[in-house]
């Protein structure tokens, strides 16, 4: 058993999307999403401790070994991301279960559970696939299941919102296959490990240059890189709730997952580093995403809103992360991926209890909302400070790493940029604070606190957040063991 868990951890959510189309009733689809859910965080624990003990998993496919058959490859990076994608899902299907009830008509309840796991299998079967194209596949399935989960939205902005998001990930997509499909004419192979062999003796050529272009701008469509975000504010503010906290702790981190794997697994550290100017690009991009995504977060009057320019902010953290391309660096971005999916997905699950209750995300609604919604508005206060950066938080371990890095190259701007995006943090958060404690509730009477069901899971991310900025020994061991190996370099 322990052996398939590879193809295990694609194959289950991928035949129970199916399964909920053929049980339509939404309870039944929730249960088995549960359960879906729950197996998968279990076999995503087990490759994690399977990896940290005996190394690299490889699985053929069909029994056709690599590199003539499509290689199901887990290392510390993948298992790492995989925990964060079904720790993720797991914990944002039990607020789902009231938050897509009230959202969402009941007759497309069904459909939704289903796009919600062949998204699910997509994320997955991208970090776990060693082979390109398969990877591209895997692209797809998450990507066109998206778009249909922002488009549920009950705003009638979502359809155009779920148009836009279409068009930018077609285009990533589409360049993403032009790349591969370049390095397979230069190379005549698909596996990541294959082509990682097979580039050195043809990397010079314009026609792999070209690749390496194709493949980054791609890629930086679907991590929403700056100045290529313009899809993910409006998917963010006008997806379902629980769609929202899935896409925020998930999608982006997943493509982040790609570019490393694409730069520092196929093309390698010294030609990307070194040949190419590829580092240099990143961190200016990365560092532009942290003050524009920061400063235009201030501005907004939409709290969904607020926290999807906050993201394009904290995408830039993770990319100048990993493009320092030291250990520390790597290290950093790695431990934010899981610490901002963490913070980001309990943010807009408690924005969602906010929607349930007030059924509105102006910043202005939710004057004096801080006695009446206790709870959810400590969660959010919460969250708010790790996005901030206060120490015991996870949000500080991110940045401190961060720092650490970028003293260590000498790279003193990074730490002003990164101080400049706490103080501004600072601003957008404090508006909400405001808000919420210091002004007079003049809503309805009747407004009381969210559901223990939303509540629970969102207080169960925040507690994780609090934990990982206590003690990061184990998302910084993970990080540090699969910086190490990306970079070839003793942990």
């Amino acid at each position: 058993m322990a052996t398939h868990y590879p193809i295990l951890q694609v194959v289950i959510p991928l035949l129970a999307a199916p399964a909920c189309v053929l049980l339509k009733n939404p309870r039944a689809c929730w249960l088995l999403t549960m359960l879906v859910m729950l197996v998968s965080l279990g076999i995503a624990g087990q490759l994690v401790w399977q990896t940290s003990e005996s190394g690299v998993i490889s699985y053929a496919i069909g029994g056709w070994a690599a590199p003539w058959g499509i290689e199901y490859r887990v290392d510390a990076l993948s298992s790492y991301v995989l925990l964060i994608i079904t720790t993720i899902g797991a914990l944002v299907l039990p607020f789902a279960a009231r938050s897509v009830a009230d959202e969402i008509n009941i007759k497309m309840q069904y459909l939704f559970y289903a796009a919600f796991l062949l998204c699910y299998t997509g994320m997955l079967g991208i970090t776990i696939t060693g082979d390109a194209f398969n990877l591209f596949v895997f692209l797809e399935i998450s990507s066109l299941s998206s778009y249909a989960l922002v488009s549920l939205g009950k705003d009638r902005r979502a359809l155009s919102a779920a148009f836009q998001y279409l068009i930018m990930g077609t285009l990533g997509a589409t360049f993403y296959l032009i790349g591969i499909g370049l390095l397979y004419m230069m190379t005549g192979t698909l596996n990541m490990a294959d082509l990682a062999e097979r580039l050195p003796a043809v990397n010079e050529s314009r026609t792999v240059l070209t690749a390496l272009a194709f493949l980054t701008v791609g890629i930086s469509l679907k991590l929403a890189l700056f100045p290529l975000h313009s899809w993910l504010p409006n998917a963010y503010t006008y997806a379902p709730s629980a769609v929202s906290a899935l896409l925020a702790g998930t999608a982006t981190k997943v493509a982040a997952y790609v570019l490393l794997r694409v730069l520092f697994t196929i093309f390698g550290v010294d030609f990307v580093l070194g040949t190419m100017p590829v580092a240099e690009i990143l961190i200016i991009l990365g560092m532009a995403a942290i003050l524009i995504g920061s400063m235009v977060a201030i501005f907004q009057e939409n709290l969904k809103r607020l926290l999807a320019y906050s993201s394009i902010a904290q995408i830039g953290y993770i990319v100048v992360g990993i493009s320092l391309g030291t250990v520390t660096g790597l290290t950093a971005g790695l431990v934010h991926l899981f610490n901002h999916a963490i913070i980001k997905s309990a943010l807009f699950m408690a924005i969602g209890c906010i929607i349930y209750r007030l059924n509105s995300v102006l910043i202005g609604d939710i004057a004096g909302l801080g006695k009446r919604m206790p709870w959810t508005m400590a969660a959010f206060v919460a969250g708010g400070v790790s996005l901030i950066g206060v120490p015991l938080t996870a949000g500080f371990i991110s940045k401190w790493y961060l720092v650490l890095a970028a003293l260590d190259k000498g790279y003193w701007p990074i730490v002003v940029v990164v101080l400049a995006g706490s103080l501004m943090a600072v601003v957008y958060i404090w508006r909400i604070v405001e808000t919420a404690y210091f002004k007079p509730y003049n809503g309805p009477a009747s407004i009381s606190e969210a559901p223990l069901t939303m509540l629970i899971p969102t207080w169960l991310l925040i507690m994780v957040n609090f934990y990982v900025g206590i003690d990061s020994s184990l998302t910084a061991g993970i990080a540090s063991k699969a910086a190490a190996q990306l970079l070839g370099v003793s942990p």
